[in-house]
């Protein structure tokens, strides 16, 4: 019952956040503070659009990890039933929300998560992390290297995952996350806990240039509706900019390929400002393996037309079938993963 009564007042303070910190942190500029507020009615939509759909019927099990002495990580997990895997640990896949680094629920991709271990047999870890603009780099990855080490400490003896099988997945700022979280050493290279595969929906992966200055695709709209917000959704990477130019894990595109999962799947929606910042990461890397003597180790799958974040947008506002096809590539792309792995499974 207390744990019930945690949870809602948890899920309560991140719908009404941006008008709590609008209205009661002095520390952060007005610009930033009004612009909070006006983000107000958004989230309300927004989060009630991700989590209305479970209110009484859920495909996971709502968890705090005690990660930290004195504050927990709400995450979701899914663990689809078998009868027929017995005591063998499950691959082990951990899912990084999006948001702009202001906000968002890990309920956001609780479809493709659940899709994810119903058809690969995965343990699904839905995970997230402190926002900004109260927050700034490189708190929220600060967050997630801490968060996930703590998962593979705990998977086995907690959900009968493998931490030696870990694949990863994340929609725009998560997609970016999860490519920074790579960079710490039990995350790449020879390390067992090394993540074994990537997923990237949208991924935000060059946080040097303010939004303005990215490049648009041909066709891309002339007028942003939310270009007043721009400011905010800058808030997480501008004040450590200048200082972390250089770090990939402010900006991943900047990473070393050797530090990077050995296989990666960038999928891209076509009208969006990280077309290129994504296309780039893939040609560059992709240049590195083939010049080493390896296989290309990113695909990457444009989505046509597609604006950024489509794959959380609800299905009856998109062409049919769209977020079916990217999300079935997905799921293919992690089998295949697992089988080099020796895991198998029959859904």
């Amino acid at each position: 019952m207390l744990t019930s009564i945690t949870n809602f007042f948890n899920v309560l303070h991140i719908w009404f956040r941006p008008t709590l910190v609008a209205l009661f942190n002095p520390r952060l500029s007005w610009a930033i503070r009004w612009r909070t507020l006006l983000l107000q009615p958004t989230c309300l939509i927004t989060y009630s659009l991700e989590t209305i759909p479970y209110l009484f019927s859920r495909p996971f099990q709502v968890e705090h990890l005690p990660v930290w002495k004195d504050r927990s990580v709400r995450c979701l997990v899914f663990k689809t039933p078998s009868p027929t895997t017995g005591d063998k640990l499950r691959p082990l896949h951990i899912e990084i929300h999006g948001g702009a680094f202001i906000g968002g629920f890990p309920e956001g991709m609780a479809h493709f998560d659940d899709k994810v271990s119903r058809e690969t047999g995965a343990v699904v870890v839905s995970i997230t992390y402190r926002f900004a603009p109260e927050k700034t780099f490189p708190t929220a990855i600060d967050d997630v290297d801490d968060t996930i080490r703590w998962i593979k400490k705990h998977a086995a003896d907690r959900w009968g995952a493998d931490a030696t099988l870990l694949t990863m997945s994340g929609v725009s700022a998560g997609g970016n996350l999860c490519l920074a979280s790579t960079q710490q050493p039990d995350c790449h290279g020879a390390s067992q806990t090394a993540v074994k595969a990537f997923v990237g929906f949208d991924s935000v992966v060059d946080l040097r240039l303010n939004p303005n200055d990215k490049p648009t695709p041909e066709g891309f709209p002339t007028t942003n509706p939310l270009a007043i917000l721009v400011p905010l959704f800058d808030a997480y990477a501008a004040p450590a900019r200048v200082k972390h130019i250089d770090d990939p894990r402010l900006s991943p595109i900047l990473a070393k390929r050797e530090t990077l999962p050995p296989r990666m799947l960038l999928t891209i929606a076509g009208m969006d400002i990280l077309v290129a910042e994504q296309m780039e990461l893939a040609e560059r890397v992709n240049a590195e393996d083939v010049k080493n003597g390896q296989e290309p180790r990113v695909e990457t799958m444009l989505v046509p037309g597609m604006m950024h974040g489509y794959i959380e947008i609800p299905d009856m506002l998109i062409p049919a079938g769209v977020k079916a096809k990217t999300m079935d590539a997905a799921i293919q792309f992690l089998n295949e993963t697992h089988r080099i792995h020796g895991w198998t499974w029959d859904a």
